[in-house]
């Protein structure tokens, strides 16, 4: 099966991800400036973006975008612009990621995803927003690298002659909407392999199998997973939520009975569902006011 969640040919993801997708309004910002780290101190010319979609009433909170793509691609479409969108209707600001992808440096989507919450850190007072009501949200293949940005990090640099590199990129909470969690066999094997290879070494498949490496100082998280998903099965969803309650992480797991992979193409009921109840979520933990939750 193939869907346009982040499990199709590369060759689809690049069409989905084109620049007609971003509204001419966004502010289109680089993170690396053409010289991006690689993970083990060198450094390739190569650079990761974010697009800034600032809501007409911002209400303070911010989310940085992971769209999916099977590490293989960008669906910064329908699972990035258009989240930003939506997100934009709730007076918080989208922040789309179009992150590096692997290509054998398993390490550059996660520091591309550390820098976009750090850069979004600097830039607050200028954006308008609250730097501790930062969050992260995720799709497929982007909801495990949203996760893997929740459970790992660190409080920046002090030492760093950069300044950005000073910040936190720790975020302040999560939503993962059908994620890859693991590396192990209840994973996806095509993203597995797309980001650390096909003789992946042991001790990368424990590092990047997130249900493995939450503490009580990883951020809250909101899940949602259709039970009948074939292509990324719904047991991810639910070892990271029984691993976050089992730390005293506040958490809630959404079982959505039908929906597939992508939620019948990110529209209808169960789509409308996980946005719904992650909005109620968010304003239950003062992330956003009450005012922002749309009415019954």
């Amino acid at each position: 099966m193939k869907t346009l969640c982040g499990l199709a040919l590369s060759t689809c993801f690049i069409l989905l991800a084109s620049a007609e997708d971003t509204p001419s309004t966004a502010e289109r910002i680089s993170l690396w400036a053409n010289h991006a780290p690689v993970g083990d101190g060198t450094f390739q010319s190569a650079d990761a973006t974010i697009t800034v979609h600032r809501a007409a009433k911002p209400n303070g909170a911010a989310m940085v975008i992971c769209p999916g793509g099977g590490y293989g691609g960008l669906v910064s479409g329908a699972e990035g612009h258009g989240i930003a969108a939506w997100l934009n209707g709730h007076g918080i600001t989208g922040i789309v990621l179009e992150y590096r992808l692997p290509k054998g440096h398993a390490f550059v989507p996660l520091l591309d995803a550390q820098r976009a919450i750090r850069t979004t850190r600097s830039r607050a007072a200028e954006w308008g927003i609250d730097p501790k009501r930062i969050g992260i949200i995720g799709f497929s293949a982007g909801g495990h690298l949203a996760s893997t940005a929740g459970t790992h990090f660190n409080d920046g640099d002090p030492q760093s002659a950069d300044a950005i590199e000073k910040i936190s990129c720790r975020p302040d909470f999560m939503i993962l909407v059908y994620p890859v969690i693991s590396m192990g066999s209840k994973g996806h094997a095509g993203s597995r392999n797309n980001l650390l290879g096909k003789e992946a070494k042991p001790e990368l498949i424990e590092l990047f199998s997130n249900e493995k490496q939450i503490t009580s100082q990883t951020p809250p998280a909101f899940l949602a997973h259709a039970l009948d998903d074939k292509v990324v099965p719904p047991d991810n969803s639910k070892m990271f939520y029984e691993a976050l309650r089992m730390n005293g992480v506040p958490a809630k797991y959404l079982e959505l009975p039908s929906g597939g992979h992508g939620l019948n193409g990110y529209k209808g009921p169960m789509w409308d569902a996980w946005q719904t109840q992650s909005i109620e979520w968010l304003a239950a933990l003062s992330v956003i006011p009450a005012a922002d939750v749309p009415k019954p």
